[in-house]
């Protein structure tokens, strides 16, 4: 068996890697926590493929570790921006990620976020665990209704439509902003960026990070928010400026926020300041952290894997590339 699968982590959910074994030899990074680049360089070395997660850094010297028999990367995420596509491109590889599975299960977390969040579930919880729920009052853990309030949704691609549909059952006016999906459905009416902060009771982020939605939500967008309004994020880190949403909280002119992605990922005992914000409920990036959607995650990449070393098109190749060892990519938009 002469084709290598450089694979990032040991012990994946399901039982997707157990199939590489029939047509490759997967060689694992078996370190605890996210590999360092030196590592993953050095087993990179000869691979046919690698099969990482969305925080592992994937740029032109791991590429290049790997040398000219490397013929795809299998992202199991759904975000990319820790990927030097064009790197990839320049040496013919495919990048794959895995778009669809994991949508309804982030949008779940993502309803489950504008519920703690508006109804300041943390900090109840927090002082119920600490002990200091010790008598009934009326004016204790006061929130603010989802039923009824307006929904904007910043990306209106596959998550942001399945949080729109749960939105329906709490009878809520969902707007969306969108590039690619600039019309009205019957979820919910299009509008402008400045237009959704402004009307908007919640605004959650579903877009991918690129130098066009770095810090898309800063100082200047939370002041068009209303000082009742709640954001939430299950989108990547850095779409948000952090500093800004912090000031915000803390100075009374955004009610609350739920994050599940974060700047800085992972944190370790470096905690967030956000995390002491008794409005803002923080999650390390939970997401799609289901048994059946990260089994099917790692399925999708494999699928993908198997596929482009049997000569195949990969199925889930990044927007813009190409699914074909070598070949250019067609151009395409960025699909919402």
């Amino acid at each position: 068996m002469s084709m290598r699968v450089l694979v990032t982590r040991d012990g994946l959910p399901g039982r997707g890697v157990e199939r590489l074994g029939a047509v490759a030899e997967p060689v694992f990074h078996t370190g605890d926590g996210k590999p360092e680049p030196a590592e993953l360089a050095a087993l990179a070395a000869g691979a046919d493929a690698v099969l990482a997660l969305g925080n592992d850094l994937v740029d032109a010297a791991l590429l290049d570790a790997a040398g000219p028999s490397l013929r795809v990367v299998a992202l199991a995420s759904m975000g990319y921006d820790n990927v030097d596509a064009a790197a990839a491109a320049e040496r013919g590889v495919v990048v794959t990620h895995t778009p669809g599975v994991l949508a309804e299960t982030t949008a779940d977390l993502a309803f489950a976020l504008i519920l703690a969040a508006r109804r300041r579930l943390g900090a109840a919880s927090a002082d119920l665990a600490r002990g200091g729920w010790d008598v009934f009052r009326m004016h204790d853990y006061l929130g603010l209704d989802v039923h009824g309030a307006t929904l904007g949704l910043i990306g209106y691609g596959q998550i942001g439509r399945a949080v729109a549909r749960r939105a329906q059952g709490f009878g809520m006016r969902v707007v969306h902003h969108d590039p690619y999906a600039r019309v009205d459905d019957a979820l919910s009416a299009a509008t402008d960026l400045r237009s959704l902060l402004a009307q908007s009771d919640i605004v959650s982020l579903h877009v991918p990070l690129t130098d066009a939605t770095r810090h898309l939500i800063s100082v200047r967008e939370l002041a068009l928010m209303k000082p009742t309004a709640t954001l939430i994020s299950t989108a990547r880190g850095g779409v948000v400026d952090e500093d800004g949403l912090l000031h915000a909280v803390r100075e009374g002119r955004l009610h609350s926020a739920g994050l599940d992605v974060h700047e800085r990922e992972p944190m370790g005992t470096d905690v967030s300041p956000l995390a002491a914000e008794e409005n803002v409920v923080m999650l390390p990036h939970i997401g799609s952290a289901t048994h059946a959607t990260r089994a099917a995650m790692v399925d999708l990449a494999v699928d993908n894997i198997l596929d482009v070393l049997a000569d195949r098109p990969a199925r889930t190749a990044l927007p813009g590339t190409s699914a074909v060892p070598g070949r250019p990519a067609r151009a395409t938009g960025t699909p919402a």
